[in-house]
């Protein structure tokens, strides 16, 4: 589509690619378009949009309930609007109801998309605005660029909307992350730039959450980090894994379950052969570890064990460990 449609121009393509048969085989732009215009019966040129904003007390409510998730994104939405603030773009955090509870917006850039809305309290479900950075986000589950006229308002293309998921710690989303800019001279390569250091802030957030989530537990990270979100895994005292991420759980066949069934980390990662089974094999890693403890101390090893030295020296000697 063209920047230089009016707006009339933009209601009509709207509506003709909405209502066409082949709307959702098109492309992702045009069913979400169709879900717009049919099951959520807005019109792409209707006005009053920028009143679907909530009341001050409600927002507080909305951000106490957002509890640890506000406050391990806001250092990592700082750094972005650092990086990004003085290209004129704009970051919000909003919950799965497309309510913006965060953001961070420069003072002279960030007037029209208050003006349109977008700003703390804020409404941008797709059932609201129809397609934007947020709402489509939030319905597709994945990381969405709505350039300009991509809109399906046509009072929001002035904007250029960057969204990505973040998920919390057992899978579900929990959150978008968006940097919208109204700049007439941002280029499509260059939103498609932006959106990728979106996508990886929103990964950070969902790292830094897990993280914090599975506090004093181990953490490790699987394969394929960074391609569908943060691969990790928060393992329990006794190796088994009792946490992971979205991506996590589908790298690794864990299903989408809020809870998981407690899973050997040897079996997941595909080395238990490697390692061994059974007790012998279990015994010889643990009384491995405790003499590299210990720095090869045995009376040292040996207390920690729980055991005499003895009775130290007589297992290795069973499980053919060498003294040296």
């Amino acid at each position: 589509m063209s920047r230089d449609l009016s707006q009339a121009d933009h209601a009509d393509r709207v509506r003709s690619v909405a209502l066409s048969r082949s709307a959702a085989a098109q492309s992702s732009l045009a069913a979400s378009w169709a879900r717009s215009l049919k099951t959520y019966g807005l019109e792409p040129d209707t006005p009053g949009g920028s009143d679907a904003r909530l009341e001050q007390g409600e927002i507080l409510q909305r951000r106490d309930a957002f509890g640890r998730i506000l406050a391990t994104s806001a250092p990592v939405m700082d750094r972005l609007f650092a990086s990004l603030g003085l290209a004129g773009c704009s970051v919000f955090l909003s919950d799965t109801d497309g309510v913006v509870i965060d953001h961070r917006m420069p003072d002279n850039d960030g007037a029209m998309l208050r003006a349109a809305g977008l700003c703390e309290g804020g409404v941008w479900s797709e059932e609201v605005q129809g397609t934007n950075g947020i709402g489509t986000c939030i319905v597709e589950e994945r990381a969405v660029t709505i350039f300009r006229d991509q809109h399906f308002h046509d009072r929001n293309t002035v904007m250029t909307c960057m969204g990505a998921p973040v998920f919390d710690e057992h899978g579900a989303l929990v959150a978008v992350l968006d940097v919208s800019s109204c700049k007439n001279d941002l280029t499509q390569p260059f939103a498609t730039l932006i959106a990728q250091t979106v996508s990886d802030a929103a990964r950070q957030i969902e790292a830094d959450h897990f993280q914090s989530a599975f506090a004093g537990r181990r953490i490790l990270r699987g394969a394929g980090d960074g391609q569908k979100g943060a691969v990790l895994l928060a393992v329990d005292k006794d190796d088994l894994v009792i946490g992971a991420t979205r991506a996590a759980r589908t790298i690794y066949g864990l299903g989408q379950d809020s809870r998981i069934t407690p899973r050997p980390a040897g079996d997941l990662f595909g080395d238990s052969e490697l390692r061994g089974v059974g007790l012998e094999s279990a015994e010889r890693r643990e009384l491995r570890r405790a003499i590299a403890r210990a720095n090869g101390n045995m009376a040292a090893a040996a207390r920690a064990l729980g055991i005499s030295r003895a009775t130290l020296y007589r297992r290795m000697d069973q499980l053919g460990l060498s003294r040296d």
